[in-house]
């Protein structure tokens, strides 16, 4: 068993606790706002679920998942996160972020600022590229010809096999990108970006379609070809 940490209970946050409750895991869950507005979520969610504050949600996770907007990644605390497996699922939204000089230039990705910022922390890209609707449902067995595969991305190979193996947990295959550089081939505006697991790519809330490892590969490589293209 796993106990999994979220800094932030949104929506994907929210989403990937349930699963992991699902799967057997023990689950703590933060937010900006405190424990005491997390009640109603740590009901839901059920006894293997409890609230506690960003630091020790931190500190109780054997793997912790950051969850925020990505103009708060500073403000994740450092010290409980050392040596550990930290999941990143932000996207730059410059509407709601600001802009960022350097993700605007695509000289760095979202995790590798997020790396920069636990630089004894192991950072690994995952969750950024599905709606959390889609997130919810898709979820399958293994071997089940309607498994769908979610990309990863990270520098750590020990830590990318535990965020492997976390996810197989919660029903989902892996396509590994490689290095957190390569992460930005699933995020806002690329091929692999939401529309692969669309029933209807024009309206999300329409329910989800399996997307399987070959497809999630295929949109990533479409989305370096794009970015080729527009250099």
């Amino acid at each position: 068993m796993t106990t999994w940490g979220f800094i932030g209970s949104g929506n994907i946050g929210s989403t990937v606790a349930k699963l992991a409750v699902l799967a057997g895991h023990d689950v703590v869950m933060s937010n900006s706002r405190g424990p005491e507005t997390l009640s109603d979520l740590v009901a839901e969610l059920g006894p293997r679920a409890s609230a506690a504050t960003a630091e020790e949600a931190a500190a109780a996770g054997d793997l912790v998942v950051v969850t925020i907007p990505l103009k708060h990644y500073a403000d994740v605390p450092v010290e409980p996160l050392r040596g550990k497996v930290v999941i990143d699922t932000m996207n730059y939204y410059p509407q709601r972020d600001g802009q960022v000089a350097e993700l605007d230039t695509e000289s760095t990705t979202t995790s590798e600022l997020l790396q920069a910022h636990l630089p004894e922390s192991k950072v690994v890209k995952a969750f950024n590229n599905i709606f959390f609707g889609h997130l919810a449902t898709l979820g399958r067995t293994e071997g089940d010809p309607q498994r769908s595969a979610l990309a990863i991305a990270g520098d750590d190979s020990d830590a990318k096999q535990v965020v492997t193996d976390a996810l197989d947990a919660i029903g989902y295959d892996v396509v590994d990108l490689g290095p957190l550089a390569e992460g930005w081939r699933t995020q806002r505006d690329t091929a692999a970006y939401g529309t692969l697991y669309a029933a209807d790519p024009a309206d999300w809330s329409q329910g989800a379609q399996p997307s399987p490892a070959a497809v999630v590969r295929e949109r990533a490589s479409q989305a370096q070809r794009y970015r080729d293209q527009a250099s």
